[in-house]
């Protein structure tokens, strides 16, 4: 089995996709994070092929607003409002000044600013509900001795994203009912932080929390970045003082914007922890080119048909499921989406992959890998384990000619999948089971893990176990081969390893893919007890 396709089984069963899933199934080239990948750099040409003359090949997005695939395509009325933004000089706080009020007035929130993406209007927000804008308190973040150090999260907003938050050096505190959150409150309580999405409307939502949140003093913060921008704002409707958007998803602004909206004064005290100003922020800047272009952005928000881009994505929609429909045994259906979130209709395309004989992961390969180069928004259906196989579209960041292209090469695929050779048995499975010792080499840097397998024949789990966290694995043994998954939790934060790896002797080493961080090379030798270090005991991941 090659790696790539064991990967894309072993993720099938561990950890839950975030809201933005900030990597959702696309294929993570680590490769060129290891030492020693280097190339020769060729000069690039501006042109249609501006990408392609570096060497880097463009991509047709059937998945969505992400950004490891570039987020979304600036509208030409951005892309005018940045040129002729940048054809002159202005006064940072006077621009933002200006920018804030004709903010208010689009959105009819008390104020706006424009950040450098969400992430910043987090970390920004943040910063002016501990420091306010006292120049003093500013200096001194993110040393927080002395002043309010807490964040309150409902437990179903805990996501990767809130490290934004958690850079100030604040203590998250986790509540699981209304309850709890009215007795998290105290004195060092700078925030509370509410993931828009599911479960915002509960008993935990943005309201009720809100209410309690008022009588202590403490502002609300809605991380919404993904959403359609709703006027007037539901989230500060219910109660919240704040909320932040992306610029570079469905408002198709600067990739590198976003938007903080909310109560005046702390949205005024944001701005001031961020570039220009000499602050926490600084380093978060956003240029007169990319405020004028954000607010070129909400500017054709407000008088964009978005019925009529609707239809246009049904259509496309339509064009694939048309053709792909002709292949016998092939089926269609439309997912209508629920909440804000990437809000579009998906196709999902389901088959027998015994019938066709090519999987949903295999399609969703050959496809990214293929010319051109079409991302899905997701698949299922897994050689090894079976299960019904499907692939899904998303029309939502596609542009016009497109859907034509996608339909055919999907056709292709379906129609005439590529021969699939069954590989000879691999021998016995190898017996690993007990306690190694491993050494994990990153693109910079080293670190000693220690990994504890249980082996029923061909299967195995297990825990892994890092320099600061824990985790269970599972994978399986094919002769000498052994592919295996780990997930280890930290804040809000799931850490993905894909391992992969061979059995040398009592060696054993392979690369492990990181995800997000890439990939690092990992070898492993039997624990010898009585040595250094003594015994573990294998623990669950809580």
């Amino acid at each position: 089995m090659a790696i790539p396709e064991v990967r894309r089984w072993l993720k099938g069963g561990l950890g839950r996709l975030s809201r933005r899933e900030l990597l959702g199934g696309v294929p993570v080239l680590a490769g060129g994070l290891l030492p020693g990948s280097a190339a020769a750099a060729p000069p690039m040409r501006l042109g249609k092929e501006i990408y392609e003359s570096i060497g880097v090949r463009p991509l047709i997005n059937c998945k969505g607003t992400f950004t490891i695939i570039s987020g979304s395509q600036t509208l030409p009325e951005v892309k005018r409002a940045m040129e002729d933004a940048s054809r002159h000089y202005v006064h940072l706080d006077e621009l933002m000044e200006a920018v804030g009020r004709r903010l208010a007035e689009l959105t009819q929130a008390e104020w706006g600013i424009v950040t450098a993406g969400c992430a910043a209007a987090l970390t920004l927000a943040t910063a002016a509900s501990i420091a306010g804008g006292d120049p003093e308190k500013l200096q001194r973040l993110p040393d927080l001795t002395g002043l309010k150090s807490e964040v309150i999260a409902p437990r179903y907003s805990r996501n990767v994203y809130d490290h934004a938050v958690r850079m100030l050096g604040v203590r998250m505190v986790t509540v699981s009912s209304i309850e709890e959150c009215e007795r998290a409150f105290n004195d060092k309580t700078a925030m509370v932080m509410i993931l828009a999405g599911p479960g915002d409307d509960g008993p935990l939502g943005i309201e009720p929390v809100s209410q309690v949140a008022r009588k202590h003093g403490v502002p609300v913060l809605v991380d919404a970045a993904a959403e359609h921008l709703v006027i007037p704002n539901p989230h500060l409707g219910r109660g919240a003082d704040l909320v932040a958007y992306s610029g570079g998803k469905c408002l198709r602004g600067p990739q590198c914007a976003g938007l903080l909206l909310g109560r005046k004064d702390l949205v005024k005290a944001a701005w001031l922890h961020s570039a220009p100003h000499h602050a926490f922020g600084r380093s978060m800047k956003v240029g007169k080119e990319e405020i004028m272009g954000m607010l070129a952005a909400v500017e054709m928000w407000v008088r964009r048909d978005h019925e009529a881009e609707w239809r246009q994505w049904e259509a496309w929609l339509e064009t694939i499921a048309r053709r792909v429909k002709k292949i016998d045994g092939v089926t269609t259906e439309v997912l209508q989406p629920q909440g804000l979130s990437n809000r579009s209709p998906r196709l999902r395309i389901n088959w027998d992959a015994a019938e066709r004989g090519i999987t949903g992961a295999e399609v969703e390969k050959l496809l990214f890998e293929g010319d051109p180069r079409i991302v899905l928004g997701g698949s299922t259906g897994d050689r090894r384990w079976g299960g019904a196989s499907s692939i899904t579209i998303m029309p939502y960041m596609m542009m016009p000619g497109e859907a034509e292209v996608v339909a055919e090469r999907i056709h292709a695929v379906l129609a005439r999948p590529p021969r699939h050779e069954a590989q000879a048995p691999a021998g016995p499975p190898a017996q690993i089971a007990g306690q190694w010792n491993a050494r994990l080499e990153f693109v910079l840097g080293s670190a000693g893990h220690r990994l504890i397998f249980e082996q029923d024949g061909s299967t195995l789990v297990g825990t892994h176990i890092g320099e600061m966290l824990s985790g269970d694995l599972r994978g399986f043994v094919e002769g000498d081969r052994v592919y295996f998954r780990s997930s280890q939790r930290y804040e809000g934060t799931r850490l993905e390893f894909d391992f992969a790896g061979r059995l040398e002797g009592e060696t054993l080493r392979g690369t492990v893919g990181l995800g997000q961080y890439g990939e690092a090379r990992w070898e492993a030798q039997r624990h010898r007890y009585g040595g250094p270090g003594g015994p573990v005991r294998p623990v669950k991941n809580v």
